[in-house]
């Protein structure tokens, strides 16, 4: 199955590279996988490899659409590729692989390893095993070998960092199967969560988003309804911690004490992802999520009663089956009524192994479009509305690396405001590293970012920053060592514009 490498000199080290789909948990996923790899001899490829590397992995995702298809066209296009180069390997984990385990070797047997969601730990082995035995290993294990934050970490950024505090979930939403492919939540150590965070600021983290399929139920596993906000709480006494953020929570387990923590809590930012799916009730009920409107809104008052300025964003589904116009209409309502900052719409297709795949009333295409195409429109008026409150205002913008594609030709570097909105700003005299802080006044606002064109009114350079110069030198050295301490750390936050985590929830 395996072609053996013999061409290759002794001691020269073998290069990976990572392809990732899908969400934050995966994302979160790749940077163990980088982790692992280099512990275990290989070197990460170059930008831009595709595909010309000595051992190829694919993340995958369920949850997307046409998922399956678009793996199978991307192995596809590598089987020419491993034909003429010996001893090159292709591994297939995370949901996709725990959903259709021997599939993928029958469908692509030029595959050398399966692997899925509860035993990433395990790819060096199964990689050594292929290879020694010639032929494909599939390995899929049913509940959670290690907690994915005790394994190695190849982090990709020096000032911002994931920190998981569980994985898995226990609700039964219709449309989504990540329960099935991630299994039950099963909550880490509160003393074990603080004291990668805290060894993450010695690394030079300023920034960490705590990470979860429904993060905000953390301490039902642990036998404690309040211990996300006594979490947010412990989070603020760290020092060095500048921002706190977190994703996905559920509308269901959003409690009082929560939002308390937040606004009482300075380093945890004003910022906060609610997934609302839809604002009928009716839709609502089919979705089997515990919540109605009314309860959805309710949480948004109390935010912003306690945070006047926190950025709300969510998740919301058009066309789910059975939706009818004034379903519709019921979410257009919501969406008015809580004057989101930013959305990520979704129109609804069929998940294999969901209730919902199966349910009558699937809605036509072309209404599921037209609607789509209303509601985009409506939040994006909204998302620049909210903007344009901003203008006058001066924000403290933590720079980011990679954000601003423009940013080269603009003269401008980009960067995070506490409420997680992108800014655009006058590059200053002054060297500014990411990480570092600086201080501008807004003074245009577009939907999708905010521009800051006066002169930067003060820079702070940080630990953070020092990281970042610190790795960049170290980039010229031989690769294959890890970043940071071998068994700490998690990657850079996604930019707001990304998908939220997976399920949607």
């Amino acid at each position: 199955m395996t072609n053996i490498d013999r061409s290759r000199d002794v001691g020269e080290a073998k290069t990976y590279e990572i392809r990732t789909y899908g969400c934050q948990m995966n994302v979160h996923d790749s940077e163990r996988l980088s982790g692992l790899m280099e512990d275990a001899g290989y070197v990460r490829a170059p930008k831009g490899a595709d595909g010309d590397a000595d051992v190829v992995v694919f993340n995958t995702c369920a949850v997307r659409e046409n998922a399956d298809n678009k793996l199978y066209g991307n192995l596809g296009r590598l089987a020419p590729m491993k034909t003429t180069r010996p001893g090159m390997q292709i591994a297939v984990g995370g949901c996709l692989a725990q959903k259709d385990r021997d599939t993928i070797v029958k469908k692509a047997p030029w595959v050398d390893v399966v692997f899925g969601t509860h035993n990433i730990g395990k790819l060096p082995v199964l990689l050594e095993r292929a290879r020694v035995q010639e032929e494909a290993q599939i390995e899929i294990a049913e509940s959670l070998e290690a907690f994915p934050s005790t394994l190695p970490t190849r982090r990709e950024s020096a000032y911002a960092a994931w920190v998981s505090i569980s994985v898995g979930c226990n609700n039964t939403c219709t449309f989504c199967i990540v329960p099935a492919l991630r299994g039950k939540e099963k909550d880490r150590r509160p003393g074990d969560i603080l004291a990668e965070i805290e060894a993450l600021v010695g690394e030079g983290v300023s920034e960490i988003t705590l990470l979860g399929q429904n993060v905000n139920a953390y301490g039902s596993d642990i036998g404690d309804r309040e211990a996300f906000s006594k979490l947010l709480r412990a989070c603020g006494t760290i020092e060095g911690l500048e921002r706190v953020r977190f994703t996905s929570p559920h509308p269901r387990d959003f409690t009082d004490d929560v939002i308390a923590a937040m606004a009482e809590t300075p380093n945890v930012m004003p910022q906060l992802h609610m997934p609302l799916q839809s604002g009928s009730d009716t839709i609502l009920k089919a979705m089997r999520r515990s919540y109605r409107q009314e309860r959805f809104l309710g949480i948004i008052e109390k935010v912003r009663a306690a945070i006047p300025h926190a950025a709300i964003s969510t998740d919301i589904i058009v066309g789910f089956p059975g939706e009818t116009e004034e379903d519709f209409e019921q979410t257009m309502h919501t969406v008015r009524e809580a004057r989101f900052a930013n959305a990520f719409t979704f129109q609804y297709s069929k998940r294999p192994g969901t209730p919902a795949a199966d349910m009558e009333g699937q809605i036509p295409k072309e209404v599921v479009q037209a609607r789509y195409e209303r509601l985009v429109a409506l939040q994006e008026e909204i998302s620049w509305e909210e903007n344009k409150k901003q203008v006058g205002r001066t924000l403290e913008v933590m720079v980011a690396e990679g954000e601003g594609r423009k940013d080269g030709s603009t003269h401008r570097l980009s960067g995070r405001a506490p409420d997680n909105r992108l800014v655009h700003f006058t590059k200053p005299e002054q060297e500014v590293r990411p990480g570092d802080v600086v201080t501008v006044e807004i003074t245009y606002a577009a939907p999708h970012h905010l521009l800051a064109e006066g002169a930067t009114t003060s820079v702070r350079r940080t630990r953070s920053g020092d990281a970042w110069e610190k790795r960049t030198g170290a980039a010229a050295k031989p690769a294959g060592v890890l970043l940071g301490l071998p068994r700490i750390g998690v990657p850079e936050p996604l930019p707001a514009a990304s998908a939220p985590a997976c399920g949607s929830h």
